[in-house]
């Protein structure tokens, strides 16, 4: 096929297709630039309520932590009390509603207010890891408790509040929507029920689909002992990466010390080649998906990380999901396979 021309791909992790159109790399832009940050911040604000020893919006006080520290949201999208989970039926079975429940905490990856994920050094990355291992833990036994995302907004134009370094984690009584169609579409392939398969595998789908990528190496920006990172085929954001370990991992509370380490060496190596990209500070969303915590075992599952980021062109030129991408289907602009070689060259 010739990927120069238009045409479709397939997500099997959430059943979808998206449009890929690289001949429209080549239009002029007069939409909407981005602002630049010049300003270097202090490497203490005593303005910001996530740095050490300062008053929060609410009135507790930060204490004088030295590494990662985590605290519940002031401000959460969940409450934490238990809540009867029945479902309302509001005179149609068109609408529905349930009651929701959860936890919602920061997660401040260092004390350092001028520093981001791609300037820590790896030992702190560790210490963020094995925090998100820690909270899992104890999280992931409560019976109360699904499913738990972790995930970080970096930058303003990715919604983030505070540049300060961190990020959140939000635990749920149901499965969010995401994770609903990635679990429904692993399991459909390893009982061998995707479009295209016909025969159940012998592992997982992010597994066997790990396998391709580094028998064809296109896509495959890096590699260790424990962890690939790469472009994925079906990628929708301009440079939007995964990041999947070489074994069968279902959930990151199974991740031994060395595939932590591997794990901490991948993100800094990931989020430093980012910044080089356009030599800037590079903003995206980035998330953990893992297998649900709801007593199964989900041998269908296989832990994974995507990084969502915006920039299509330059640091001041960014992809917008409107129009096509918002009513009919994803749609982008490069193929993954260019997209993966200008990050390789920098990683």
């Amino acid at each position: 096929m010739d990927w120069s021309l238009p045409h479709r791909r397939y997500n099997p992790l959430t059943d979808e297709w998206l449009l890929v159109s690289p001949q429209r790399a080549q239009r002029p832009w007069l939409g909407a630039v981005e602002r630049i940050s010049e300003a270097r911040r202090p490497a203490y604000d005593p303005t910001c309520y996530l740095c050490p020893s300062n008053r929060r919006a609410r009135g507790a006080v930060n204490p004088d932590y030295t590494g990662v520290f985590v605290f519940d949201n002031d401000f959460p999208a969940l409450v934490s009390q238990p809540l009867p989970l029945e479902e309302a039926q509001l005179g149609s079975p068109l609408l529905r509603a349930q009651a929701e429940h959860g936890v919602c905490r920061v997660i401040c990856f260092s004390p350092r207010h001028d520093l981001t994920l791609a300037e820590l050094p790896v030992a702190q990355i560790r210490a963020v890891v094995d925090t998100w291992v820690a909270q899992c833990e104890e999280l992931g036994a409560r019976e109360d408790i699904v499913y738990i995302q972790l995930f970080e907004n970096k930058g303003e134009i990715m919604g983030a509040s505070n540049p300060h370094p961190h990020g959140q984690l939000w635990a749920t009584a149901h499965l969010p929507t995401e994770i609903v169609k990635e679990t429904r579409n692993q399991q459909r392939y390893l009982h061998g029920e995707l479009p295209g398969q016909s025969s159940a595998p012998s592992a997982p789908l992010l597994l066997d689909y790990l396998h391709v990528e580094l028998a064809q190496e296109a896509r495959v920006l890096f590699e260790n002992d424990h962890f690939v990172a790469l472009v994925p085929f079906w990628a929708v954001w301009p440079f939007e990466t995964m990041i999947l370990p070489r074994r069968h991992v279902r959930r990151i509370v199974e991740l031994s010390s060395a595939e932590r380490e591997a794990l901490a060496e991948a993100l800094k190596r990931l989020t430093t080649g980012y910044d080089r990209l356009f030599e800037v500070s590079f903003p995206y969303t980035m998330g953990v998906h893992q297998a649900p915590y709801d007593g199964e075992a989900h041998e269908e599952w296989q832990l994974h990380l995507h990084f969502y980021p915006p920039l299509l062109r330059s640091a001041t030129v960014r992809k917008f999901m409107v129009g096509y991408e918002m009513l009919a289907q994803p749609q982008r602009d490069l193929t993954p396979e260019q997209a993966a070689a200008r990050l390789r060259a920098l990683m």
